[in-house]
């Protein structure tokens, strides 16, 4: 055998080696939440976080690794705010940071190949046609929306702008100056409900008691000092931290985000205790049978019609047992799970979910 041959059988059996492995997350499925409440006075968007309202508004926990336990407790602390109105979306947070570096000035430059503050949010949980918005410590903002996650051969739209968003960073230090030790920098955002409308899937502004899928991203780069300036040190990977870890290296899974509670308030009502929606737990099951059936394609090259063959366990739901209904062409998929009290649920191969009104 030639050797240009034997590489290139080699290639081909890596590639399908590879192939064989769909990404699924590996932390069991406990989205975070958190009580966005109707802000009680106005807000300047600053990047200063100093009026009455925020210090009314929570923190949330602090950011940990995307892959959650599996990783390092991040040695740098991030933390959010958020409040809202009728008009839109107020989003503060405080990135810990002692050498403050930015360098991209460009609106929808990549920007998180700076150390970037991350927002990603899905109205209507279907994880399709959802909002991604990136800013660095210069205020450079890349603002776009996504049609279909990358694992559903996505499709973004990066020409989408957050008309009327206001964006303001807050320093506490010097930026690109690494001879002193900076402290941090505050992001401050406001996003008009007239912004996201149009794509949001589900009544926008939101009503008192609705939640929306949302959570927030921190990519941060080792730096090192070369000729007076910050340098990314080569070959090392970014971190990248978040607040409801997914259990895998990737964001563009939103169905891991967690949630945010638009509650009427005070701010200072202390007595807000999160709960898990009934319905997430249902379509968490079946999200896990579009990962069964993605994985069984690739080991099979074609869907499975018997959910012993993907190895599924019934769903459990107040006493009673429920198993999904499976459809399949020879190039799709369609995956039904009915219940007596809940909304019956669709998947198919786009991944998209689909909830049907109650009967």
């Amino acid at each position: 055998m030639r050797p240009n041959t034997l590489v290139i059988m080699l290639l081909i059996l890596s590639g399908t080696l590879l192939a064989e492995t769909f990404p699924v997350p590996a932390l069991p499925f406990e989205p975070l939440s958190y009580p966005c409440f109707r802000a009680a006075g106005s807000l300047e968007i600053d990047g200063q976080i100093d009026e009455p309202a925020w210090y009314a508004a929570p923190w949330s926990a602090s950011f940990t690794d995307i892959e959650g336990s599996l990783k390092p407790v991040p040695h740098l602390d991030t933390r959010f705010k958020m409040l809202w109105d009728g008009e839109g979306l107020y989003i503060a947070a405080r990135l810990e940071e002692p050498h403050l570096w930015a360098t991209l000035t460009e609106h929808d430059a990549v920007i998180f190949w700076d150390n970037d503050f991350e927002v990603f949010l899905d109205p209507d949980g279907d994880t399709h046609h959802y909002f991604e918005l990136e800013l660095n410590a210069l205020n450079t903002l890349w603002d776009l929306f996504l049609v279909k996650p990358y694992r559903d051969e996505h499709s973004s739209i990066n020409g989408w702008e957050a008309h009327g968003i206001k964006t303001a960073v807050g320093l506490e230090g010097t930026l690109n100056d690494p001879t002193d030790t900076d402290t941090a920098w505050n992001v401050e955002m406001f996003l008009p409900w007239r912004a996201l409308a149009e794509m949001a899937g589900t009544p926008c502004p939101p009503r008192s008691g609705d939640y929306w899928r949302i959570n927030f991203s921190r990519v941060h780069w080792t730096t090192e000092i070369v000729d007076g300036g910050y340098r990314k040190v080569p070959g090392i990977p970014e971190f990248n931290w978040v607040w409801s870890p997914q259990g895998l290296i990737n964001m563009h899974y939103p169905e891991r985000w967690g949630l945010v509670w638009f509650l009427e308030g005070p701010a200072s009502d202390a007595a807000w205790e999160p709960g898990l929606p009934e319905i997430l737990m249902a379509e968490e099951y079946l999200r896990q049978v579009y990962y069964a059936q993605k994985q069984y394609r690739m080991d099979s090259g074609s869907y499975s019609i018997s959910p012993s063959e993907l190895g599924l366990a019934p769903f459990h739901h107040r006493g009673k047992i429920y198993l999904p209904r499976l459809e399949t062409t020879s190039r799709s998929f369609c995956a039904t799970l009915e219940t007596d009290e809940l909304p019956t649920l669709i998947i198919t191969e786009s991944g998209r979910l689909i909830r049907l009104p109650l009967r």
